[in-house]
């Protein structure tokens, strides 16, 4: 029966896949809709790791702190390794904060 879940799931990936590639030849000309195809990939990135970032952590309380010190530092438009490398430090730190508290 494993198979058979394995093989469902296999073809309804790749129809997702197949499917917008089979049935829209034409470039897409409307403005509305393309920019609504462009920021897909941002909102899909987003729902799926705000969860963890606040879930990942022994408290929602760090995960807090270190998406706080991501945003600034990336609103300051710093690398990706400095902006990931302080987020993780704030995270260690809060978390040993807390638990000393």
């Amino acid at each position: 029966m494993i198979y058979a879940y394995i093989f469902v799931m296999a073809g309804v990936t790749y129809l997702i896949r197949m499917l917008p590639l089979t049935l829209i030849q034409n470039k897409i000309t409307n403005v509305y809709f393309r920019s609504f195809l462009y920021y897909i990939p941002y909102a899909c990135l987003t729902a799926m790791t705000f969860p963890a970032i606040l879930y990942a952590t022994q408290s929602p309380v760090s995960g807090i702190a270190g998406l706080m010190i991501a945003v600034v530092l990336a609103l300051k438009k710093k690398s990706l390794i400095v902006v990931a490398g302080f987020a993780c430090a704030g995270v260690f730190c809060v978390e040993r904060l807390l638990e000393m508290l």
